[in-house]
């Protein structure tokens, strides 16, 4: 008998020992998940509370008390609120669209966020949009209401999303802390950070402006048709112009906000052919007209005690803007 085969027992199966997964962060118990769209005015006085709070600035730019640090925050920056910190903030003169997420971990490897403001690359911005996806699929509870104090499950969703989300907030909390320990530079460029896919974002986001085709992105990004929709089907659910609309939509809500233009004046701004054609486009991603919108956006600013929130009241199009399935969030 060879020595080889000697080391299988005389039952013919092997001795597999288990190995248990380490987990240095692990997420325990959400609070919150919101995504709001404030005012160019708006300011929120602040509180605190027993579990970690996440705000990342989408859009805009806003003045963050943390403790006793003051800080701008700007787009693409994010800052973690610990457990007991007071914190507060304020538009910082433009309208900020922000992400808020409440949550709970006792994971030692969270002091890596105490005091912490870091960047968000593309890859780590996508996950964030999952995590915000997958809890309007999963929760009732509107994501623009400042109010909530509980998140309510849907009667009907989708398999696994309330797993999904907390694996995205894990995994993005797991890829900020190898960063920073891999390097001294917080703010790793688009393209090195999600390849392709944020570059391409990065390139969109900086000409939304513009009323650019899917040739003419490609070309640009040297990247070819089909590997390009394949790769924006399979991280946002929908493919490259769709999401280019929706930054469009996005932009022209925050545009609409600040309320220093005229709708022909948004449309021509961000490369509408016409204001009849941005006014469908617009309809047809909040439900509402920009008249509408504006008014929304009007009534609550000029009344900042009103219920639910002072933030506009529809959120379609954000960080990540597709949903698994239509949604009223």
């Amino acid at each position: 008998m060879s020595a080889e085969n000697a080391a299988i027992p005389e039952t013919g199966c092997l001795q597999y020992r288990p190995l248990v997964p380490r987990r240095p962060v692990e997420v325990g118990r959400l609070y919150s998940v919101h995504y709001f769209e404030y005012t160019g005015t708006y300011a929120y006085p602040g509180e605190r509370h027993d579990f970690w709070e996440l705000l990342y600035v989408d859009k805009g730019a806003v003045h963050v008390t943390a403790g006793d640090r003051r800080f701008r925050l700007d787009q693409g920056q994010a800052v973690f609120h610990a457990p007991g910190e007071f914190h507060a903030f304020s538009a910082a003169g433009v309208a900020p669209d922000l992400v808020v997420i409440g949550f709970d971990s006792h994971s030692p490897a969270m002091e890596f966020f105490q005091t912490r403001v870091t960047a968000v690359g593309g890859a780590e911005r996508s996950l964030l949009g999952r995590v915000v996806s997958e809890s309007a699929a999963a929760f009732s509870t509107p994501l623009n209401l400042s109010t909530a104090t509980a998140l309510e499950r849907r009667e009907f969703q989708p398999f696994g999303c309330e797993q999904l989300a907390c694996a995205a907030l894990e995994e993005l909390l797991v890829r900020l802390i190898r960063r920073g320990e891999q390097t001294d530079s917080p703010c790793p460029g688009p393209a090195e950070d999600g390849g392709i896919l944020a570059q391409v974002m990065d390139y969109l986001e900086r000409r939304v402006d513009r009323p650019l085709t899917l040739g003419e992105i490609c070309r640009d990004n040297l990247v070819g048709r089909s590997q390009l929709q394949k790769l924006f089907h399979a991280h946002t659910g929908g493919g490259v112009m769709a999401y280019f609309g929706a930054l469009k939509i996005q932009a022209a809500r925050r545009l609409i906000r600040e309320g220093r233009l005229n709708f022909t004046q948004i449309a021509a701004q961000l490369g509408y052919q016409s204001v009849h054609y941005f006014s469908r486009r617009f309809r047809m991603a909040t439900g509402m007209s920009p008249s509408e919108y504006a008014r929304s956006v009007k009534m609550l600013s000029e009344n900042p005690g009103i219920s639910p929130d002072d933030s506009a009241n529809n959120v379609h199009n954000h960080i990540f803007p597709f949903q698994p399935d239509p949604l009223t969030i």
